[in-house]
């Protein structure tokens, strides 16, 4: 069963929340603070966090930032805070979707639904892209070999991490497709990442100063993450 969990302090409005989500057929769990809510996420499985912005104790943000070191588990954000400014903060430390208050409970189940269904594409896209298919992948002087782990350039091996090389494998199998931050954080480092998106930044900053020339064909997709271009004269090939 899908487990939610709600972070709210105002117990009148939590009651009413926890009751439509458990008559909708969802598990549930819930936290007043934000101490409670950090350790009850790293406690539990949790399959999406409704969290309100203030909460006593550690606010919604700062319960956000601690939640996305370990995890990307969907969070939806409650704020009454109306101003632009506000609501694009809390996207860019990493909620998913934010609803302001005061609000209509039917909106928030349809809001929890659709997070729900867009993280399950996810997960299915991501056990394709995790999935090794074993095939050379050719890019004009660049070889690489999923089966012996190895990548060269010009015939010469490439000194890659095994976070570089799984990047690398990633973008040449999908020339031409942009993948976010946050896609590249759940594929290419799974449990292991505790970073921020300035990791994700910095690796493919490496990853492009080892392949040289052919590292400007990494391209930054501004406010989404990075793409490998597709281009005619280098084409992909697979043996």
């Amino acid at each position: 069963m899908t487990t939610i969990l709600l972070v709210e302090d105002e117990a009148a409005l939590a009651q009413v929340v926890l009751r439509e989500l458990t008559s909708s057929g969802y598990s549930t769990l819930h936290a007043s603070d934000g101490l409670a809510a950090v350790k009850l996420h790293g406690d539990s499985h949790v399959d999406l966090v409704i969290l309100d912005w203030m909460l006593p104790g550690l606010n919604g943000l700062d319960v956000l930032r601690q939640i996305r070191q370990t995890s990307s588990t969907p969070v939806l954000m409650l704020t009454a805070r109306s101003e632009e400014a506000d609501r694009v903060v809390g996207l860019e430390v990493g909620a998913d979707d934010y609803l302001t208050k005061p609000f209509s409970v039917r909106e928030l189940i349809a809001r929890v639904r659709a997070l729900l269904r867009r993280n399950e594409l996810i997960l299915q896209t991501l056990n394709a892209d995790r999935s090794d298919a074993g095939a050379m992948l050719v890019r004009g002087p660049l070889q690489l070999n999923p089966q012996t782990h190895v990548a060269t350039l010009n015939g010469v091996m490439l000194d890659l991490s095994p976070t570089e090389f799984t990047l690398l494998q990633l973008l040449l199998r999908s020339p031409g497709r942009a993948f976010s931050r946050a896609y590249l954080i759940e594929t290419v480092w799974s449990e292991t990442y505790v970073g921020g998106d300035r990791s994700v930044d910095n690796v493919v900053l490496r990853l492009r100063k080892k392949l040289g020339k052919l590292g400007d064909s990494i391209e930054t997709v501004w406010g989404v993450g990075y793409r490998l271009r597709q281009e005619s004269s280098t084409g992909l090939a697979r043996s």
